[in-house]
């Protein structure tokens, strides 16, 4: 995607400037799911996609049964090794 603005103050936008720009207040509500983009094409909301899409490939599934394990075989390797 090419910048359209010409003015080259813009170019050396710092990474403290773009995170202040683009910084969330925690203490505000979050925005609504967007059903209008062209409306708010400046500002939108999240699509509908990516609020309700079912995650089934996450981390949570593999971590739920990978932690568990490495734990019991940590204490058996703690208990042999312990003397």
């Amino acid at each position: 995607m090419e910048n359209q603005n010409n003015n080259p103050e813009d170019h050396n936008d710092s990474i403290e400037n773009i995170e202040a720009r683009h910084a969330e207040d925690p203490n505000k509500p979050h925005k609504p799911i967007e059903h209008d983009y062209a409306k708010h094409e400046a500002d939108p909301g999240p699509s509908p996609q990516a609020v309700e899409e079912y995650n089934d490939k996450g981390a949570g599934p593999v971590m739920k049964w990978l932690i568990p394990v490495l734990i019991v075989i940590l204490l058996i390797c703690w208990f042999i090794f312990r003397k």
